[in-house]
């Protein structure tokens, strides 16, 4: 008997349909997809036949979801066995929506210790895992207390997602001045936390029915929140092969445990931490959702696996078989250079040449930005290349060069 999955896409995003897509072509799923898109614009993105589409005016909005969950499962003719998306501001409204239907999967409960960023750094603490020093203010003089005892700092809301939204505090007249115009209070609090310094990474797992049976690291350079704050700068992600390193023993004991304690039964989640001068690490936080940036496609470069097949045969039938770590590989993110003012559209790309003398052999994936393209809104860039090869260094090697060679000029 086929099983009937609803998922929750409020747009058609090139990222989001890969999923998607995936669940669509998933021999013994038949699939329904809850939308704010009109229906037609979706079914000619997918490009698959049979796919049952539902307009919902809010995918936010439980009470729309519910409604759309039960207009799918009419039209599915059998009631939705899983409801799902990889959006995290969805992930709570979901939980809500699988619990008044009884739908197996994450409840509210659950949810809400990866949504709300300061309730998870509670829980961590309480089961003894590394995290920043936090505290979630709902006034002023909260706000100021704990800023003058922790700087530098970051600040962010409670249910942000990674560093998005996330600005940097070096002083307490920062503070001060940003909440003269958003005062925290209890209906929008703020959360602070200690700006932990050293080097970032990610934590990615697979788990299956509370059994934790991949984990994939990725390191980052420079940080998210560096990126985040200059706009030019050209990033990138390692995701090396060998994974039994010393230097990772400590995140390999303390990431199922952080899992464990938050409540992760199935599915992929990401996790992203820090490792101080000092060689301690920290647990920044965790998102029940699979990774963004092509994270998942690294994940399907190393595994030598369609990733987006196995995230959909993990959410229909909760099942995944781990193979074996065969590469390292990595993405470097191509950013626009403004030249000439104006910076609104792709000019052109230097060093396209050197970059496929040196590196042609170790591309596997690229998305070359075009001109005339406009100057892109996320922080992933204009474009991107993947590389992977079975030696580590030869990745990490190859995408210093990668962003030292590709300029992107805007105009």
């Amino acid at each position: 008997m086929a099983r009937h999955v609803a998922f929750v896409a409020p747009f058609a995003l090139e990222s989001t349909l890969r999923f998607v897509q995936a669940l669509a072509r998933l021999e013994g799923v038949r699939l329904a997809v809850l939308t704010q898109e009109p229906a037609g614009r979706l079914e000619a993105r997918l490009g698959v036949p049979g796919v049952v589409v539902e307009r919902i005016g809010d995918a936010h909005d439980p009470a729309q979801l519910e409604a759309g969950v039960r207009a799918a499962s009419a039209a599915l003719g059998g009631r939705i066995d899983v409801l799902s998306a990889i959006l995290e501001p969805l992930q709570v409204p979901l939980a809500q929506v699988r619990e008044r239907l009884g739908i197996r999967g994450m409840d509210a409960a659950e949810a809400r210790r990866f949504r709300d960023k300061a309730h998870m750094k509670d829980v961590l603490r309480e089961n003894d895992l590394p995290c920043a020093r936090h505290v979630l203010a709902r006034s002023r003089d909260e706000a100021l207390a704990f800023a003058r005892n922790v700087l530098p700092l970051v600040a962010k809301p409670p249910a942000g997602a990674g560093a998005r939204d996330t600005f940097r505090v070096e002083e307490v007249s920062e503070l001060e001045r940003w909440m003269a115009q958003n005062p925290p209070s209890a209906a929008r609090p703020l959360l602070l936390e200690e700006f932990v310094q050293g080097e970032e990474f990610s934590f990615d797992s697979i788990t299956v029915g509370g059994e934790h049976v991949l984990h994939s690291i990725n390191e980052y350079t420079p940080t998210p929140l560096q990126v985040m704050e200059t706009p030019w700068i050209q990033w990138t992600v390692l995701s090396p092969r060998e994974l039994d390193d010393a230097a990772y023993a400590d995140i390999h004991a303390a990431g199922p445990r952080a899992l464990d304690a938050l409540g992760m039964v199935t599915g992929i989640t990401h996790m992203e931490w820090f490792r101080r001068g000092d060689g301690s690490i920290a647990i920044s936080e965790v998102a029940a959702r699979p990774p963004g940036a092509q994270f998942t496609s690294l994940l399907s470069y190393v595994y030598d696996l369609d990733m987006y097949k196995a995230w959909a045969e993990l959410t229909a039938f909760e099942r995944f078989e781990a193979p074996p770590r065969k590469y390292a590989a990595g993405a470097a993110y191509l950013r626009g250079q403004e030249r000439g003012g104006g910076a609104g559209r792709v000019a052109q790309v230097r060093g396209l040449e050197q970059a496929r003398d040196e590196l042609g052999d170790l591309v596997c994936e690229a998305k070359i930005p075009q001109p005339g393209q406009p100057r892109a809104e996320s922080y992933e860039g204009e474009g991107y290349l993947i590389l992977r090869d079975e030696n580590t260094d030869r990745v990490r090697d190859g995408l210093r060069r990668a962003v030292e060679i590709l300029q992107v000029d805007l105009a």
